[in-house]
């Protein structure tokens, strides 16, 4: 085979699994597939995976919001000796995140190239989508789960054992009430609301989404102005759900999917909150910009067909001083910060 029709096979192989189509819908809005793999990792192994350390790997993509979320709780909890942490590259086709990253663009434990193959490993035909985050059962190189919201809702109270001392509380009996209802309006609203305004597939459907995102910022502004965190006076897991969005929001959400009205740092409560998060340890750590912008400009086809990936935003900014300190409560409780990764 000539070297020019060796390029013209490769292309053609990668057109087969360009991501074009995947994400609009012409004349419809965006809706989210929330089924997911609902086995849990629990100490009474009702699912039949009981918690053991060294026994699981988290796969998290530092570009993906929704695994950003678990890389987060993992640290701040410190269960990093428990729970090994694979991570895909920032970009994928069709079929599948996969470990560019890696050394041979395989991982280390798994020995895998694409995440697609630990689905696969527990379902032949998995007919869905492959996500993250998602933890893998070493021994058998099967996806267990890939339910983002009771991953880290399971490393808080399943995991507790092997907690790091001094791990903060993040779901903390009396306060599961409210934390539910306030993540409930995020997870909606502005988590999924900003997915609706970037793939909606008619004018209709953009602006009324555009309209119930920043009805929902508007409400974060408001609560943020009088207390520093979302619920109580530590951080909880509502603040990790909020924050892998906000962190995201002037880098890709701003331009990219059309959330316009304004800039986070034209928000003076939700800019102080995301930069006094950004500067806890265990938040901004676990950030890569570059990862980020790489992943919604070059995979979303359907709206960047360029995969342009801008320069900007300047983002040294986050380090800037927030003065949230004022309104008290301390991130950690009585426990303390993670040490340095």
């Amino acid at each position: 085979m000539s070297e020019t029709e060796q390029e013209q096979g490769q292309a053609h192989s990668d057109a087969d699994h360009s991501t074009k189509g995947a994400y609009v819908t012409s004349g419809a809005e965006f809706t989210r597939d929330t089924a997911y793999i609902e086995t849990r990792i629990t100490r009474d192994a009702v699912d039949g995976f009981p918690v053991e350390p060294g026994r699981y790997r988290l796969i998290a993509a530092r570009a993906c919001p929704w695994a950003n979320r678990a890389i987060i709780v993992r640290r701040l909890l410190g269960l990093e000796e428990a729970i090994s942490l694979g991570t895909p590259g920032p970009t994928h086709d069709s079929r599948s995140w996969t470990f560019d990253l890696d050394p041979d663009g395989r991982d280390p434990v798994l020995g895998i190239e694409r995440l697609q193959e630990a689905f696969f490993r527990r379902d032949p035909n998995y007919p869905r989508g492959i996500t993250v985050p998602a933890i893998v059962d070493i021994p058998t190189g099967a996806v267990v789960t890939n339910n983002f919201p009771q991953i880290t809702l399971d490393f808080s109270s399943e995991w507790s054992e092997f907690h790091r001392e001094g791990a903060p509380d993040l779901y903390p009996e009396q306060l599961r009430d409210e934390i539910d209802l306030v993540n409930r309006r995020i997870f909606t609203e502005v988590n999924n609301g900003v997915y609706r305004c970037g793939f909606a597939g008619s004018q209709a459907a953009y602006e009324a989404a555009y309209d119930r995102l920043f009805v929902a910022l508007d409400w974060l502004e408001e609560r943020l102005t009088h207390q520093r965190f979302l619920v109580g006076d530590t951080i909880t897991e509502a603040d990790v759900r909020l924050f892998t969005t906000l962190v995201r929001f002037d880098p890709v959400y701003h331009g990219h999917f059309k959330c316009n009205r304004n800039k986070l740092t034209e928000m003076p409560a939700l800019w102080g909150y995301a930069r006094d998060l950004f500067q806890t340890p265990g938040f901004g750590d676990t950030i890569d910009f570059q990862q980020i912008k790489d992943h919604y400009y070059i995979v979303h086809e359907d709206i960047n067909p360029t995969g342009i990936v801008p320069k900007g935003p300047d983002l040294a900014n986050w380090h800037s001083s927030h003065g949230r300190e004022r309104l008290g409560g301390r991130p950690f409780g009585t426990g303390t910060p993670p040490t340095a990764s």
